[in-house]
């Protein structure tokens, strides 16, 4: 495997990727899968419930199963008199249920806003003309984020202006 490095950006440099299957498959051989993998951590089952959870909660059914569940409650006020308990059950419930999938929504838009930035990270890594800041732009002031996104802007209109031409940042 060579590995050669190039310059990239800002003076950084970016070792060489192997695009060839048969490298990547020889470097994978041995390595256990650890996707399907059963796992016994505290951690990773708290992940798997909180996977499955939010995509039952963010179903049809889930919604219709809310619908009726206040249906039912509305309907039984005149059966409780529409007392002060008949209205704390229904804000109580509320309330907790909402409490708890803020956590479990919030580990799940965590995990795959995570997936999201490693893979695009490994493309700018995998693109010869890509720049390597960009990689960590996630972690910078709101400063450079809006000067990197005039720049892009600024290369997209210029290649609006000029479809011929491929323009290239840096």
């Amino acid at each position: 495997m060579a590995m050669e490095e190039r310059r990239r950006g800002a003076g950084q440099t970016l070792r060489a990727f192997e695009t060839d299957a048969s490298v990547a498959r020889a470097r994978t051989q041995g390595v256990p899968d650890t996707r399907h993998r059963a796992s016994t951590g505290l951690h990773d089952r708290f992940n798997r419930v909180a996977d499955q959870v939010t995509n039952a909660l963010g179903s049809l059914p889930a919604l219709a199963a809310s619908v009726m569940l206040v249906v039912l409650w509305a309907v039984t006020g005149p059966i409780f008199h529409f007392s002060d308990t008949w209205q704390l059950f229904i804000n109580t419930t509320t309330t907790v249920v909402t409490f708890w999938m803020v956590f479990v929504i919030q580990n799940s838009a965590n995990r795959s806003s995570k997936a999201t930035q490693l893979k695009l990270d490994e493309l700018i890594r995998a693109v010869q003309d890509a720049r390597n800041e960009f990689i960590e732009l996630d972690r910078e002031p709101e400063g450079v984020l809006a000067e990197r996104e005039k720049e892009l802007m600024e290369i997209a209109e210029a290649g609006a202006a000029n479809p011929d031409r491929q323009p290239r940042a840096g």
